[in-house]
């Protein structure tokens, strides 16, 4: 099952993912996720909206690896963001529900 969760900032939200053992950062490695998406999961997603910016949008995603590894990701939607990553996690987020 996967837990939406309301913080009130990005930094918040990865503070408290680190605090639940999400630590290693999926964003240097996207590829493993890309490669082998059948051995992660999202156990955690965070959305965060910018009050009046669109480019403050962010998602943040807590992952975890079927080897037990825990980490987090982070998709902006700025045009500098991997679409590609961000697209795939979304389609995985959903398959999971």
């Amino acid at each position: 099952m996967t837990r939406m969760y309301h913080y009130a900032t990005v930094s918040k939200a990865l503070d408290q993912l680190h605090e639940k053992g999400f630590t290693y950062d999926f964003n240097l490695n996207s590829d493993m996720i890309k490669k082998n998406p059948e051995k992660f999961e999202i156990v955690h997603v965070y959305r965060y909206e910018g009050d009046s910016d669109p480019g403050d949008e962010a998602v943040v995603y807590g992952i975890k690896s079927n080897n037990g590894k825990k980490g987090v990701y982070v998709s902006g939607f700025s045009a500098d963001s991997d679409q590609e990553t961000a697209k795939f996690l979304s389609d995985l987020s959903i398959k999971g529900r």
